[in-house]
């Protein structure tokens, strides 16, 4: 038996209530932080289940050391565990590879010059998997809040931009 290929995580998602609580809360609890916010966020396409469709979701993302945090605001005021994420540099090919291991797409998105698509892999990792595509330009998103997580003081804000 060859051994897979290994994927790494880079991010842990969970559904939460309200964003800047959840800040506060793993801030006090872990020293996550801080977080960059994106109320309302828009994309250029979304589907659920194969259904074209528009939702409106906030999320806010910080690190906690290596792992970036995302929370993830919805309507429905579900809160707990969301989704694994790991980036990949061919979406096309591992897209396929989740599907021909028989795991189900329940969305994917286009937004920001990135592809992303979340897999339904409960039965393994009681949440969801998401690929996320790795261009420049997102690599530096991600690298400048990893950097402000390094660079936070006490006394400094814990949303981004404030």
């Amino acid at each position: 038996m060859s051994v897979p290929t290994e994927r790494v995580l880079f991010q842990h998602a969970y559904y939460v209530r309200n964003l800047e609580e959840s800040i506060e809360e793993w801030h006090r609890l872990f020293g996550a932080g801080p977080f960059a916010i994106a109320p309302h966020h828009r994309t250029d396409t979304f589907a659920y289940r194969g259904t074209s469709t528009e939702a409106d979701v906030s999320y806010a993302f910080g690190y906690l050391g290596d792992l970036m945090i995302q929370f993830i605001m919805y309507g429905n005021g579900e809160q707990g565990f969301h989704h694994v994420a790991y980036l990949v540099s061919d979406f096309t090919a591992e897209r396929q590879r989740l599907l021909d291991m028989g795991f189900e797409v329940a969305c994917e998105l286009f937004a920001d010059g990135v592809n992303a698509a979340y897999f339904d892999t409960r039965a393994v990792t009681g949440g969801f998997t998401e690929i996320h595509g790795d261009p420049p330009h997102i690599k530096k998103v991600f690298a400048r809040w990893r950097q402000a997580h390094a660079d936070w003081r006490p006394g400094d804000s814990l949303i981004l931009g404030r």
